[in-house]
């Protein structure tokens, strides 16, 4: 972490930090946004995959104290309050509906969006960077839901029996980016002491992508939305493997 004598300013200038790079990227994503360079559905999910995973590896600059874990919490927390003002139509930003939502609906920011910063907030927040449930919850959110629609749109010619709208290329290719990603990230966080890497845990990570990736591809995740449905499957069946 920075100035190990000062955790205060280690963790504020750690804030600081993470907020301005998640930030940089997002901005690079309202661009293409606004350039129409990417389809806005791929725009959506690029950012959709990558936020997440780019702020969690800011987490080893902060202290390892519950201070850390909170102020690590509030950059998401900022952008929860920013899809809430947007969505509710408080505050009227085009480039960030455009990134951000698949039909341009300011309106949408407010589901799928606000839980996606409301899953890394509590990830952060309640089980932070010593938790495998933490990374599982993110890597499946992030990296395995993000695949999952750019895979399914591209190769997901055989649909899945009860959910046409969802395909075996798509369910499969999430299973996999969220288990790989989730190793990746364990493997990451070790070198810094924080986990001691088991092939249980492994284990208990694709089980967890396995889960995620059939609730995501069955209807209540179309009804209730994938971006929270994704992240309750982790909760729910991290608690029960890790």
């Amino acid at each position: 972490m920075f100035f190990p004598e000062n955790p205060l300013a280690g963790d504020t200038f750690a804030m600081i930090f993470s907020g301005c790079f998640a930030l940089s990227i997002l901005r690079i994503y309202e661009e293409t946004a606004r350039r129409g360079i990417f389809d806005q559905k791929l725009n959506r999910k690029l950012v959709h995959t990558t936020i997440g995973l780019a702020f969690m590896l800011c987490w080893p600059l902060f202290s390892s104290s519950h201070q850390g874990a909170v102020m690590a919490a509030l950059i998401p927390g900022v952008n929860i309050v920013k899809v809430l003002l947007i969505g509710l139509g408080i505050w009227k930003d085009e480039a960030t509906v455009k990134s951000m939502s698949r039909d341009g609906d300011y309106r949408e920011l407010i589901k799928g969006p606000l839980y996606y910063a409301s899953t890394i907030a509590l990830s952060s927040l309640i089980y932070w960077r010593t938790s495998p449930i933490a990374i599982a919850a993110i890597c499946n959110l992030c990296a395995g839901d993000g695949m999952a629609d750019i895979i399914g749109r591209r190769f997901g010619k055989k649909k899945i029996p009860y959910n046409k709208e969802k395909s075996f290329a798509g369910s499969i290719a999430m299973a996999a980016a969220g288990f790989i990603v989730s190793v990746g990230y364990v493997h990451y966080f070790s070198m810094f002491g924080y986990f001691e890497e088991s092939w249980q845990m492994i284990l208990g990570f694709l089980v967890v992508s396995v889960a995620s990736a059939l609730v995501e591809s069955h209807p209540i995740s179309t009804t209730f939305d994938d971006n929270l449905m994704v992240p309750l499957t982790s909760f729910l069946v991290g608690t029960l493997v890790f």
